[in-house]
């Protein structure tokens, strides 16, 4: 099943994709704030910025994203990971999330962190295997936010 998921970096022909996906949890969960609603229709402006985003792909069709974003000269913010409700349990995000670790290490990052909320059970439990910790952080810009974690990269 997984072999049929490819992850690509972004270009602008996702960029609905992104903002779909992500507005979808979002809505799910939470509410839209003006820094989602930003973020979501300029992702451009993560990667002007030094950030990546990327895109996995099943039969050609965007199934989920992620982002990082690029906070100081080593540290990148990990964000905005959705997958497809449709999509879900495949490992998807769990491909995103290494592909993006993998890169950041190819671009130089000591530290990734991400802001989280501890009622995504299965996003905290991936973000755990995948050897984040919880750390306290300062707030954060989004009102969702109850958990902080990082992982420093070797």
């Amino acid at each position: 099943m997984m072999s049929e998921i490819d992850i690509v970096e972004y270009s602008p022909s996702y960029q609905l994709s992104f903002k779909e996906l992500n507005e979808a949890w979002i809505q799910k969960y939470f509410e839209l704030e003006e820094e989602d609603i930003s973020t979501l229709n300029h992702p451009e402006k993560i990667i002007a910025q030094g950030g990546l985003i990327f895109v996995a792909l099943k039969d050609n069709e965007a199934v989920g994203v992620c982002a990082l974003r690029k906070m100081s000269v080593d540290t990148y913010e990990f964000s905005k990971m959705a997958v497809s409700e449709n999509f879900q349990g495949l490992g998807i995000g769990r491909k995103l999330a290494a592909s993006a670790i993998d890169k950041a290490k190819q671009v130089g990052a000591k530290r990734i962190y991400l802001e989280g909320n501890t009622k995504l059970e299965a996003s905290i439990h991936l973000y755990k295997k995948l050897g984040f910790k919880e750390i306290s952080g300062p707030p954060s810009k989004y009102k969702r936010v109850n958990i902080v974690m990082e992982m420093f990269l070797s």
